[in-house]
């Protein structure tokens, strides 16, 4: 089955609304997965790292019931040692590979 080729929404916002950094560019991040009935529901601007570890963290499902919002992302504890981490590095991009569920 071909995977539909899907063009990142760019933000013109420079600042990632989860890790707070000033970053080159952002993202704009689905709080609900667009697969999950998200299409066309709020957005925000994510720098590709914290973009890259959201989804590599959880599932659709997961983002679109329990971690819809900022608030719920930051304080998520799958993703507390990744924000203090990354809060303090100064870089646009990282590559992570998907792991196995």
């Amino acid at each position: 089955m071909a995977k539909k080729n899907r063009k990142k929404e760019e933000s013109a916002d420079p600042v990632c609304a989860l890790c707070e950094r000033e970053v080159g560019f952002t993202t704009l991040h689905h709080l609900v997965p667009r697969e999950e009935g998200g299409r066309h529901g709020p957005t925000t601007p994510l720098c590709q790292p914290c973009h890259s570890t959201v989804h590599l963290t959880y599932t659709n499902k997961e983002l679109a019931v329990l971690y819809n919002s900022i608030e719920a992302l930051k304080a998520s504890e799958g993703l507390q040692k990744y924000l203090n981490w990354v809060r303090t590095k100064r870089l646009d991009k990282i590559t992570n590979r998907r792991r196995k569920r």
